[in-house]
């Protein structure tokens, strides 16, 4: 069993009661058996967790709706398995989904996992989804900083010059100016600087 699974199958074992069926479905071997949970009315919240992290994490396009769900959940835990599955699944709406969901401003209280999902994407969407989120979060008062500080963050790791506006503008703030600089430093050269 790999660590995600471990993770997954140690924190949902109480909410399904440690019960035959959560068993099974972790066990099974029958992705059809996986999927009719996805489609199944009353099915509990952990048994299509449990599903989708498994056909995900097998390539299984099935997964993909129930995925993302879970990716914006208000359980940061059950957004960190989504996340997981959904690389591993490597289904090409993927970037967009995370985009629209890092963008969403009635949703930015949920929005870290799918801002470092499309960092570990690496995708076309990655880089205007981010630099578009963190620059409506860049109020120094900004309840979301962990949210703005992950677009940083982010933002570094992919190197863009795109990003270099909005982590100039973000190098006043208090939360994330040390990142910011950091990020900075990662971008390439400015050309359209004669100092550089």
């Amino acid at each position: 069993m790999d660590e995600e699974l471990r993770s997954l199958t140690d924190r949902l074992g109480g909410e399904a009661g440690d019960t035959e069926e959560f068993h099974r479905l972790l066990t099974t071997e029958d992705d059809e058996e996986l999927a009719a949970v996805l489609v199944e009315r009353e099915r509990p919240l952990w048994a299509r967790e449990v599903a989708a992290f498994r056909l995900g994490c097998g390539g299984d396009p099935r997964a993909f709706e129930a995925l993302v769900l879970l990716l914006n959940h208000r359980d940061p835990e059950r957004c960190v398995s989504a996340a997981h599955a959904l690389r591993l699944l490597g289904d090409p709406r993927t970037p967009r989904a995370a985009a629209a969901l890092a963008t969403n401003s009635l949703r930015t209280a949920y929005a870290l996992h799918p801002v470092r999902l499309l960092t570990a994407l690496r995708a076309p969407e990655s880089v205007p989804a981010l630099v578009s989120t963190l620059r409506r979060l860049l109020a120094p008062d900004e309840a979301h900083w962990r949210v703005a500080l992950a677009c940083v963050e982010g933002l570094g790791s992919l190197g863009d010059g795109r990003a270099r506006p909005v982590l100039e503008a973000a190098l006043p703030h208090p939360r994330l100016g040390d990142a910011a600089a950091h990020a900075l430093s990662r971008l390439p050269a400015d050309r359209g600087d004669p100092r550089t």
